[in-house]
C-alpha cells in the first residue's frame, strides 16, 4: 500500500485519518469555527485530520442553490484555517484553470465524483504535484478507477487517493457496495470511504438533495471494519440549517461518539 503525505499527516500508514468539514464554506466565521471544533476533537482522540470545505459547489440540484464564496475568497479562508490551526486543508476543483490557484493553498486536491473521468481536469491536478483525492463516480465500476489513476500518474504524480461515495441505485438513491473498497485497495492507493455522500438522495427533494443521516454511524463502522485508510464526513453544527447537504451531514455533537467507536474497531482489525 502506498502512503500519501498530506500536509503534516500520512494517509495509508495504518492509522485511520479523517477528512471532514461542512459541505461548503458558508462564511469565514463558520468555517473557522468548524475547523477549530473538529481540530479539538481529533486532537483529543489522536486522529489525523484534514479539513474539507468547498469554495464552490458547481454541481447543485437547482440554480437557486447556494454554491459557495467562490475560488478567490474561498481559498483565502482555507489558507487562514491552514495557518491558524496548523491543519491540512482540501477542497474540490471543477476546471483545469482552478488547479494552479488551488495548489498554492490546498494540501490535497479533490476531484468531484461527477468529474472523475475528465482527462484535462485530472492532468491539471496531477501537474500541480499535490496529492490528488479522486472520488469514484456514482456511475463508475470500481475496477474502472485504474484508468483514472493512470491519467494522474501520466503527469509523474503518484500521490493518489481513491474515495468511494456510493453508486447510483435507481432514481434519487445511492447504495454503498463495500466490495468496491477491497477492489480499489488492490490498486495500491489509500482508500477513503465518504460516508455522508454515500447516504445522499440526489435530487430527492426536487430542488435539493435529501439524505439518510441515521445510517452514518453503522456505515462508518462497517467501512472501518473493512480496512479503509480514511473516513470522509460532512459535519455541521446545525445540519438542519446547512446551506448544502444538510440531510446527510453528521451533527458536530455526534462526531466524538462516532470516532471513539471506529477507533476501537480499527484497533481490533490492526
Amino acid at each position: 500500500m502506498k502512503e500519501v503525505k498530506v500536509g503534516n499527516i500520512i494517509v495509508g500508514s495504518g492509522n485511520l485519518a479523517l477528512i471532514a468539514g461542512p459541505c461548503v464554506i458558508e462564511s469565514r466565521e463558520h468555517a473557522m469555527f468548524m475547523a477549530d471544533s473538529l481540530r479539538q476533537i481529533t486532537s483529543r482522540l489522536s486522529v489525523p485530520f484534514i479539513f474539507k470545505a468547498s469554495f464552490d459547489k458547481a454541481n447543485r440540484s437547482s440554480i437557486e442553490s447556494y454554491r459557495g464564496p467562490g475560488i478567490d475568497k474561498g481559498l483565502s479562508i482555507l489558507a487562514e484555517i491552514r495557518q491558524t490551526y496548523s491543519i491540512p486543508v482540501t477542497s474540490d476543483i471543477h476546471e483545469p484553470s482552478h488547479a494552479p490557484m488551488a495548489a498554492e493553498v490546498l494540501d490535497l486536491i479533490q476531484i468531484p465524483a461527477f468529474l472523475c473521468r475528465q482527462t484535462d481536469l485530472l492532468l491539471a491536478a496531477g501537474k500541480t504535484g499535490k496529492p490528488v483525492n479522486i472520488k469514484k463516480g456514482q456511475f463508475m465500476a470500481p475496477w474502472d478507477m485504474e484508468n483514472v489513476i493512470r491519467k494522474v500518474e501520466s503527469t509523474g504524480n503518484h500521490d493518489v487517493m481513491l474515495t468511494e461515495r456510493g453508486t447510483s441505485f435507481g432514481y434519487n438513491n445511492l447504495v454503498c457496495d463495500m466490495r468496491s473498497l477491497a477492489i480499489m485497495e488492490k490498486m495500491g492507493k489509500p482508500v477513503v470511504l465518504d460516508v455522508t455522500h454515500s447516504l445522499q438522495l440526489p435530487g430527492g427533494r426536487g430542488k435539493s438533495s435529501g439524505g439518510n443521516r441515521d445510517f452514518i454511524l453503522p456505515l462508518a463502522r462497517a467501512g472501518v471494519a473493512f480496512g479503509i485508510d480514511a473516513l470522509f464526513l460532512e459535519v455541521h453544527d446545525r445540519p438542519e440549517k446547512a446551506l448544502s447537504d444538510g440531510p446527510n451531514s453528521l451533527r458536530l455533537s455526534d462526531l466524538e461518539v462516532l470516532l471513539c467507536q471506529v477507533i476501537d474497531i480499527q484497533k481490533v482489525i490492526k
